[in-house]
């Protein structure tokens, strides 16, 4: 029996898989994704051919699939305590090749690389589809947190039913919804959210957000972060 694999923690570029999984699976109706090929799924990534990114890649589906989210509460009901709590994860299960010598077509599935997206997070995307666009969340690869900020906005802004205020502090504050705990100081943490701001009006010059003048929550309305999205997502 071989060791268990060992994945580590996803981070920085990890967060454009769920993204473009969740893309993928919309538009085919498929949990099951197939690439023939590395340099299909490199250009689907935008990333450059060659085998250094290739194994990059690789390496990126290894920390996602072996991610796991907890989700949990803890209440007091007058006498009784409750404790629930939940977990998740993306894939269910996932063949990606590292290298080809030509025998892998003799395996079943033909060599393909193969992910399984989870039941769970299949049923999501299809209960919840939220319009966004995988070119625009490309572009914002290299600034992970601007990534983090136009993804909430995306959903936010979705969902929103008029104005509304979010909180920048406190324990349903923006800073903890982005996991900004090292920016818990308001000022600090004012200065670097107008920065990611800008960078995201870069890519959706339309983007309704703004911190009010007190410099105590952020406004935002309805707006979708990218209007051709909606055609992809009614197409699909």
């Amino acid at each position: 029996m071989s060791d268990s694999p060992r994945y580590g923690l996803p981070w920085g570029r990890d967060r454009l898989l769920p993204i473009f999984l969740a893309t993928v699976a919309i538009r085919q109706q498929s949990p099951r994704i197939t690439f023939s090929s590395a340099a299909e799924m490199l250009d689907a990534f935008g990333l450059q051919q060659g085998g250094s990114q290739y194994c990059r890649l690789v390496a990126s589906f290894q920390r996602i699939f072996g991610a796991t989210i907890f989700f949990g509460t803890d209440r007091q009901l007058d006498r009784t305590a409750v404790v629930h709590s939940a977990r998740f994860n993306f894939m269910s299960e996932a063949r990606i090749w590292y290298s080809r010598s030509g025998l892998e077509r003799l395996l079943p599935g033909d060599g393909q690389n193969m992910i399984l997206l989870s039941d769970k997070f299949y049923r999501e995307i299809l209960d919840h589809p939220i319009p966004t666009d995988l070119e625009a969340a490309k572009a914002l690869s290299s600034s992970p947190a601007a990534l983090d900020l136009f993804k909430w906005l995306s959903y936010r802004c979705f969902t929103a039913r008029g104005r509304e205020r979010i909180p920048l502090f406190g324990p349903f504050g923006l800073v903890s919804q982005l996991g900004s705990a090292e920016y818990a100081r308001p000022r600090k943490f004012r200065e670097k959210l107008e920065g990611w701001l800008g960078v995201v009006r870069a890519i959706w010059p339309t983007c309704p957000a703004c911190v009010d003048q007190e410099g105590t929550c952020l406004l935002i309305e309805q707006a979708f972060a990218v209007v051709q999205s909606l055609h992809r997502w009614s197409d699909a």
